[in-house]
């Protein structure tokens, strides 16, 4: 193997999911560090040491502005021309939740997140199926995680749409499965335009979703896990001990082995 991949996660006013993020990039073999926005804006420098670039999940702002709209701004007026230049470079970068709002905001990918249908909070798991090529979905075909969202609507005018429809950018689309068939609930959770829950850009190396894959990392996150776990055991078959939502870590560190 050659030298262990380098993430840096994004952190600051309000998002929340550092730890279990970087918990699961380490559990597969890269190193991480959490930053704070402020930090990287005083020394951007320490981007040119990594290979992936993540931003998490939460409440940026208090999503008073809009869900990622602040800090998305931040970072466009104060990294935007260091994250060029990290994307110049063959890297990767990921945004979860928040960050798919945050890569928005700031127009490194396509498209706005906006209010769910329902006017309201969404906290469930779903079912998704990946679309088009990505280093981070490789080998990969459905999964079902986690969402934990107010403002998951991805909508993109009908120019941004056709042009990321020609460049393959529909990365992952909501669709009914193993995991959100037992739940009385539509397949796609917030109304999002042709069920879309994440795309892509630059050459499928940038990532946004509004799933939590750091949240289906264990096969025991699964909400019906101890359903399942009957049927291994009266099956005589191994229970699993991984999630879905790892597969995406393991393929961004493969990525550079």
């Amino acid at each position: 193997m050659k030298n262990k991949p380098h993430v840096i996660i994004f952190s600051g006013y309000g998002l929340n999911t550092e730890d279990e993020t970087k918990a699961a990039f380490e559990s597969v073999g890269a190193t991480a560090d959490i930053i704070h926005l402020n930090d990287i804006i005083a020394k951007p420098s320490v981007l040119d040491k990594a290979q992936i670039l993540v931003f998490g999940g939460g409440f940026s702002y208090g999503d008073d502005t809009g869900a990622g709209k602040a800090y998305g701004n931040k970072v466009k007026q104060h990294l935007g021309k260091e994250i060029e230049k990290f994307l110049a470079r063959d890297t990767l970068l990921l945004g979860i939740c928040n960050g798919f709002q945050i890569l928005t905001s700031a127009g490194i990918l396509p498209g706005a997140l906006i209010a769910n249908d329902s006017a309201r909070y969404t906290c469930r798991w779903v079912d998704l199926e990946v679309q088009g090529n990505s280093p981070w979905l490789k080998g990969i075909k459905t999964l079902s995680v986690p969402i934990a969202h107010g403002e998951g609507k991805y909508y993109a005018s009908p120019s941004e749409f056709t042009l990321l429809s020609k460049v393959g950018g529909v990365a992952l689309k909501y669709v009914e499965g193993e995991t959100s068939k037992h739940f009385d609930m539509p397949a796609n959770p917030n109304g999002s335009l042709e069920n879309i829950a994440g795309i892509t850009g630059y050459n499928g190396r940038v990532l946004g979703l509004m799933p939590h894959p750091e949240r289906a990392v264990r096969f025991t996150q699964l909400p019906h896990w101890t359903f399942l776990k009957e049927q291994y055991v009266r099956g005589g078959l191994e229970i699993p001990t991984e999630g879905a939502g790892l597969q995406i870590f393991k393929n961004a560190v493969n990525y550079f082995t």
